[in-house]
């Protein structure tokens, strides 16, 4: 059993790096490859708190693994991080690629690894690009339902993480299922232009994305279906209502030789202490910066799995952990705007008559309109179609949300 788990997890590795190299490279990959085998077959046979499980989901079997660090206790209520694979992965290979097994041994959270179904190319997929019939949101509904009816979970601190699709797909499941998602990080992912308009998170949303500059899969700057890293950063920055000038800091570059340097970016101040951070890889791969191995340019200065634990550890639902909660917040100055979505003009209306800055923000952060109102009620006239946010300042308070012209 062994053998065949090293064989199916090198298997992925092994067509990257034959891509990767030069025919007269090849002796490098076979000592890559050696290395990989030996390293598989150490990890396989320390894994005792490793379990599968599978169950049918609308007609489909899905399958996923569970990792228990020893010191769980079923006793006390832990956190769950779901870690999701790229397209044309699995489970397995993202459990030792983006390995938070060491991190859950002495946090104590519980991580699960799904697998998503199979495409017409035969290839493992997330259903976070359209085209499919495949309910991946209610799937992570029904196997986060699984998991907390077999283990110990705090319903409040579920979070996601992952690679690539798995990226894309985390934030599916920020938008969809916000309910019962925490906070997610992203690594190599991003949102498809579709999916800003369809978003509909019900609370503050904290997201880290790692991304590098020269990803050739999805790049930093985007395409015809996935956005822009930046537009994606500066989104939910603006919808957690985060001050829109990060503070950026320079990673130290510890690793002189692994081709790129990180500079780390932090939107602050968020509702109920949100925050979104950016780790710019520059001159970064499609790669998970500190994995066990390399297939492209892979930053070495800095742990992505450890640096997301420490992002997404700090949330619940409601808010910061308790022990980092801010007892001083305030609430906002609540408003309604309808219709939303409209092909016309939008309706705004307050709780009251006192003083409001009001600002329309369009997709790419240019503020279009900023006006004072007394009223309690406002028409908003937008003239080109696109997504915008509103921004509502009443005193010390402010509050911001989406709107969609079509």
């Amino acid at each position: 059993m062994n053998f065949f788990f090293c064989i199916m997890f090198n298997y992925h590795y092994i067509q990257i790096l034959l891509l990767k190299f030069k025919q007269n490279d090849y002796m490098k990959v076979k000592i890559i490859i050696v290395a990989l085998f030996s390293f598989m077959q150490v990890s396989v046979s320390s894994a005792q708190t490793t379990f599968s499980g599978s169950f049918q989901h609308k007609g489909i079997l899905r399958t996923y693994r569970v990792y228990i660090p020893a010191i769980y206790n079923p006793t006390t209520p832990v956190p769950l991080l779901y870690n999701l694979h790229g397209y044309g992965s699995n489970n397995i290979e993202q459990e030792f690629y983006a390995d938070f097994r060491p991190i859950a041994d002495t946090a104590g959270f519980i991580i699960v690894h799904p697998n998503g179904t199979f495409d017409a190319s035969n290839n493992r997929f997330w259903n976070a690009f359209g085209g499919s019939t495949v309910d991946d949101i209610g799937f992570f509904s029904a196997l986060t339902d699984t998991i907390r009816a077999r283990y110990s979970i705090n319903p409040n601190r579920i979070y996601s993480t992952g690679m690539s699709n798995g990226g894309f797909m985390s934030y599916d499941l920020a938008c969809a299922l916000s309910s019962r998602i925490a906070a997610i990080a992203s690594v190599t992912g991003s949102m498809t232009n579709a999916r800003f308009i369809s978003c509909n998170a019900s609370h503050p949303m904290p997201v880290m994305e790692i991304h590098g500059t020269a990803d050739g899969t999805v790049p930093y700057a985007g395409n015809i279906l996935f956005a822009p890293i930046d537009s994606v950063v500066n989104y939910w920055a603006r919808f957690n209502n985060c001050t829109m000038t990060p503070l950026i800091t320079q990673v130290p570059d510890i690793n002189t030789t692994d081709g790129s340097r990180a500079e780390h970016y932090v939107y602050d101040h968020g509702d109920l202490g949100s925050k979104v951070e950016l780790y710019k890889i520059i001159g970064g791969g499609h790669t998970w910066p500190g994995a066990p191995v390399n297939i492209g340019v892979t930053n070495r200065d800095f742990s992505a799995s450890t640096e997301i634990w420490r992002f997404l550890s700090r949330y619940s639902l409601s808010g910061l952990t308790t022990s980092l909660a801010d007892k001083g917040a305030v609430q906002v100055p609540p408003f309604n705007i309808y219709p939303n979505p409209s092909q016309d003009k939008f309706m705004v209306s307050f709780s009251d008559f006192s003083e409001k800055t009001i600002s329309i923000i369009n997709y790419s952060g240019q503020i279009i309109q900023r006006y004072k109102s007394y009223s309690d009620n406002e028409i908003l006239n937008i003239d080109a179609k696109g997504i915008y946010f509103v921004t509502v300042i009443s005193g010390n308070q402010t509050v911001t949300k989406k709107i969609i012209k079509y």
